[in-house]
């Protein structure tokens, strides 16, 4: 009787050890996870978030509360000690949450149309050289008669690192093709779905004079990667990497979302990737006084037009 109540009291001991171990390895997760929320949240607050007069936040954000339809504007600047940097890459995203749908336009660098606030035509890339954020929002806007809610501003030299932090991207690449450039010579692209690290992804998207549709090549070649990236972000569950991809943002990326923003687009609009599709304006080229641009009908920015706000009407 004794060794059975000897062998109970055991039990119990162990019971509670292991209880014990159980609550300190939850709490000990929880710290973890509360320490990279708030990583996040402070990296957003003192290095992320840059509002902009030209967009009325306070209006996306009951837009986001309504679960309404979005546009954000993406800018892969190129952003040199030189100069004040241009636009190297530039698109506008829209999600729409009742179709679960997200759409990613490609407006053409060489674009000419009015660059608002300067008064003059030019080169729509040019915008941010001249006044920034605000006035490349304000030309967007106008010249696609349509409303940003949001704008994102990347440098592109961080989106090597940004993939890197993210393990590596896979896209489909349509060409065959080797690297001369400065960011993986030598790096054979083979056609077919191919692995990309950083450098390669920096290679795969400034390449232009192999291409035979030229800039146009290039700029599918951008929403490949940024879909692969949304896609992969969305999947990323290393949580031991969280903090270094957290740290790339943070370097590397400006926009007006706050950290709730972030987490209410994630929460509310996380399912429009489940339908994505991708679209580059057309139009053709032509020089003017001895300077290429690209000149866009107005059928063809009405057509964009209607397609960014197809799902408001």
């Amino acid at each position: 009787m004794t060794k059975r109540v000897e062998r109970n009291k055991k039990s119990k001991r162990w019971l509670k050890v292991t209880l014990a171990v159980i609550v300190v390895v939850i709490l000990s997760i929880a710290g973890y996870v509360y320490s990279i929320y708030h990583n996040a949240q402070q990296t957003v607050e003192q290095k992320v978030h840059e509002e902009v007069e030209t967009i009325d936040t306070t209006v996306t954000k009951k837009k986001i509360k309504d679960q309404e339809p979005l546009n954000v504007l993406l800018l892969g600047v190129d952003e040199r000690s030189s100069d004040s940097g241009r636009s190297d890459a530039l698109m506008v995203l829209s999600l729409d949450p009742d179709n679960d749908a997200m759409q990613l336009v490609s407006i053409p660098r060489d674009t000419r149309t009015e660059i608002v606030g300067r008064g003059t035509d030019d080169k729509i890339n040019h915008a941010y050289a001249f006044g920034g954020v605000d006035m490349s929002i304000n030309t967007v806007e106008n010249f696609l008669d349509i409303e940003l809610d949001y704008y994102v501003r990347m440098n592109m030299e961080g989106l090597s690192n940004l993939v890197d932090a993210l393990g590596g991207i896979t896209v489909n690449n349509k060409l065959d093709w080797n690297d001369t450039g400065y960011y993986k010579k030598g790096y054979h692209y083979a056609q077919g779905d191919i692995q990309l690290d950083g450098p390669q992804t920096m290679g795969y998207v400034r390449m232009r004079y192999q291409d035979p549709n030229g800039d146009f090549g290039r700029t599918e070649r951008q929403r490949q990667v940024i879909k692969a990236v949304v896609d992969k972000g969305a999947s990323f569950n290393s949580v031991g990497k969280i903090n270094n991809l957290i740290d790339v943002l943070g370097n590397n990326v400006v926009t007006n979302m706050e950290f709730k923003d972030m987490t209410d687009l994630f929460t509310n609009y996380r399912n429009t990737r489940q339908h994505f599709t991708s679209y580059m304006m057309q139009g053709s080229g032509t020089k003017i006084s001895g300077i290429y641009y690209l000149m866009v009908t107005d059928e063809e920015v009405n057509k964009v037009h209607n397609m960014l706000i197809k799902s408001e009407s």
